[in-house]
């Protein structure tokens, strides 16, 4: 037993990437990541697989935020601002609560609050339990 931050903890790709949970309750989530060189592209901007992973994580928190392992059915991003530097902030709310299959949208902003990218995506709920004590 344990907590569902530090179940998502053990993602170890999210990890290597720098993906950090900042705050997980029934259907939101929170998660940061320093972009560094490492996450740069050819172009010197944050490669847009650095941030799907970013995104993915927060989607996790609150997909699973329920209390059932729950995976992603689909996701699709949009990516509207590119960024060099610094912290980007990954807001995830789960906008429709369905027992086997809730949507989730998730908003990239960077430390000024400007909007980088969004991503929504729907899970689908399994009948399991997550062998957890607690969300945080």
């Amino acid at each position: 037993m344990g907590t569902l931050k530090e179940m998502l903890s053990a993602d170890r790709f999210a990890a290597e990437a720098g993906v950090e949970l900042l705050e997980i309750s029934p259907g939101y989530a929170k998660a940061r990541m320093k972009v560094t060189e490492k996450h740069l592209n050819a172009g010197g901007v944050c490669q847009g697989g650095a941030l799907f992973t970013l995104a993915d994580l927060a989607f996790a928190a609150v997909a699973n935020s329920r209390g059932r392992l729950t995976l992603s059915l689909n996701a699709n991003i949009t990516f509207l601002r590119a960024i060099s530097e610094g912290y980007v902030y990954a807001e995830a709310t789960e906008t429709f609560n369905h027992g086997r299959v809730p949507f989730i949208e998730v908003r990239l902003v960077d430390e000024q609050q400007q909007l980088i990218a969004v991503l929504t995506s729907s899970g689908y709920r399994k009948s399991e339990e997550l062998n957890i004590d607690e969300l945080e």
